[in-house]
């Protein structure tokens, strides 16, 4: 056995983790050395105490590692460590960098200039709006996406990135054999074409509740700021946000409207002290990241509009609105102005939401 599966091996010992994975090292100098103790010497090492020391002795005779190298082989995943090169710079950085990242995908030296957008898996249409739109506009300029891959606010977000032709890490709290959620599947293949679907976890590793709060440490410290975008009062995207201000990373949430729900935590994190976020330059002048390292974004998107359809279009927003409203602070007929509406979404920049409801389409670069 190599120092490669040595550490594959420590990664899939229950309870072990990063800290005592580092203790372990450093007490016994080499991973050799550790597979070669004994439960005595064992406890000996720091935060090494009676339950973890013979969960240990039981992982190193019985895990079985032949069958977690076949996994990472049959799907194409690459292995990196944090004893590697390779290893993400601002990831290494942190307190607890996970013992291994499993890869699908690339992560590439540029992913080092990173922001990560989370928030609400149960997001309203403004929130995915916006999360779609702060990702398109981050990936547009040349900065890394992370995200979560979760309903809501997460999967915009990547959705925005990939849009943009740009890049996109989503970090996993399960195994890359078990995506999550499961009609995501199809969604992280793109993301893994065009960035990486990244999981400390091994490949068969079920997506448990006490995962996430784990998974949220790698997603703030791959990045150099987290943008937040809806969040409830008990939101796991909060906790990304405390870890992401111990992690010594910029906070920044985009404000929301006072009676949602989900904008209670966005909204009170800009009352703690996080920067508010309008627009990716707030988050690109607060981080400091030179012009020169980031694509100027793409100008004049809207296309040119006629007297009416510029009428109907002012009239628009993120809040949905039945025809007849719009018909009726427009003054003209149903009809007439169905016709300006559907003329305005082969455009682009209107949607047609159920109920005959519309809305603007601030994602012009569908």
């Amino acid at each position: 056995m190599n120092d490669f599966e040595r550490l594959l091996v420590l990664n899939m010992v229950e309870d072990l983790g990063s800290i005592r994975t580092q203790s372990l090292l450093s007490h016994f100098g080499s991973l050799g050395k550790i597979f070669k103790a004994k439960e005595s010497e064992f406890l000996e090492v720091k935060d090494i105490g009676r339950k973890i020391a013979p969960k240990i002795i039981q992982g190193i005779k019985e895990i079985d590692i032949d069958k977690e190298l076949k996994l990472i082989k049959k799907l194409v995943v690459k292995v990196v460590t944090f004893l590697d090169e390779d290893y993400p710079k601002n990831l290494k950085n942190i307190y607890d960098p996970p013992v291994v990242l499993y890869v699908k995908g690339e992560i590439l030296p540029q992913d080092d200039v990173a922001v990560a957008i989370v928030g609400s898996r149960l997001a309203s249409f403004y929130g995915m709006q916006s999360a779609e739109r702060f990702g398109f506009e981050l990936a547009s300029r040349g900065i890394t996406v992370v995200s979560g891959l979760a309903r809501g606010i997460d999967s915009s977000a990547h959705k925005g990135a990939l849009k943009a032709k740009g890049r996109t890490l989503a970090i996993l709290g399960s195994g890359i054999l078990n995506i999550y959620p499961e009609e995501h599947n199809k969604l992280a293949e793109e993301i893994s074409e065009r960035g990486a679907v990244i999981s400390e976890f091994p490949m068969m590793t079920i997506p448990e509740k006490g995962n996430f709060p784990k998974r949220n440490r790698v997603i703030s410290g791959l990045s150099l700021g987290v943008v937040v975008v809806e969040a409830s009062e008990r939101s796991g995207a909060l906790i990304t946000s405390d870890i992401a201000i111990e992690q010594g990373r910029e906070v920044f949430a985009v404000p929301g409207k006072i009676d949602s729900i989900t904008s209670k935590g966005t909204n009170r994190l800009i009352k703690q002290g996080a920067k508010l976020a309008e627009s990716s330059d707030d988050i690109l002048e607060e981080l400091n990241l030179e012009s020169g390292n980031i694509k100027e974004p793409e100008k004049n998107l809207t296309p040119r509009l006629d007297k009416s359809e510029l009428l109907v279009y002012n009239l628009l927003s993120s809040r949905p609105q039945h025809i007849d409203e719009l018909s009726e602070a427009s003054s003209m007929g149903v009809g007439e102005i169905f016709r300006i509406l559907l003329d305005l979404e082969i455009k682009k920049i209107a949607r047609q939401l159920p109920g005959k409801n519309f809305v603007r389409n601030t994602n012009l670069y569908k």
